[in-house]
């Protein structure tokens, strides 16, 4: 397998062990080299349970659950069917993420006007799905290789940029918080302020007798004696 294949494997899987997150496949035209791809890297056990390869649109629509019609009107080359191959793949496996390649790896299918060497790979996780295109130039054997470079460099690229949306929320969240606090802060200022001055209010009225004055008071303490 192509070394830099191989590393950008290792890249993903220390992502997934970071977190103690696991992965599934689903691959139509890579046959499983993907899959292979992972679990040549040891303890893949620990993170990789399994994977599907489904070639025909009955295996996609019987295993993965992608609509039989958007096979028949569109074919299985395209962004829809790569997201609905990964979802159905994590919804069945149970896994964190979910990676699907469907392409043309050569030579040309007949009754198709799409180019070899086109691919869509498909990234699904509980939160957000992706597909993502790219058109290679080689034979067969190169662009299955190549295909499974881009979806893992597509996997990683996903992850990092979910992880940067996730920290950014995270912040946002925590900004919330503290203005929230703030303003409760204020807010109890406030009040304290108000109930010290009512107090303080109700304090000097009730040193006043209403219906007396001081020289009343002398008055009826003289009369006392």
């Amino acid at each position: 397998m192509d070394e830099e294949v191989q590393a950008l494997a290792a890249r993903l899987v220390r992502r997934l062990k970071e977190v103690k997150a696991t992965i599934t496949v689903a691959e139509s035209c890579t046959g499983g080299l993907l899959a292979s791809t992972l679990t040549d890297i040891s303890g893949a056990s620990g993170w990789f349970g399994q994977s599907w390869v489904c070639y025909s649109y009955d295996s996609k629509v019987n295993e993965l659950n992608v609509e039989r019609d958007i096979l028949e009107s569109k074919g299985a080359v395209n962004a829809a069917v790569a997201i609905q191959m990964a979802e159905g793949a994590r919804n069945r496996s149970g896994a964190d993420i979910a990676i699907s390649i469907t392409g043309i790896a050569g030579p040309i299918a007949l009754n198709s006007n799409k180019p070899v060497g086109l691919v869509y790979v498909g990234i699904a996780s509980a939160h957000w799905a992706n597909a993502e295109s790219v058109q290679m130039g080689g034979s067969r054997q190169e662009n299955k290789i190549s295909f499974v470079h881009f979806a893992l460099k597509t996997a990683i690229d996903c992850w990092d940029r979910a992880k940067v949306r996730q920290k950014d929320a995270i912040a946002e969240k925590e900004k919330e918080v503290a203005s929230a606090a703030v303003e409760m802060a204020k807010s109890e200022a406030e009040r304290s302020r108000r109930v010290a001055e009512n107090d303080a209010s109700w304090q000097e009225e009730s040193w006043k007798d209403p219906g007396t004055s001081v020289g009343d008071d002398a008055d009826v303490a003289w009369d006392g004696k």
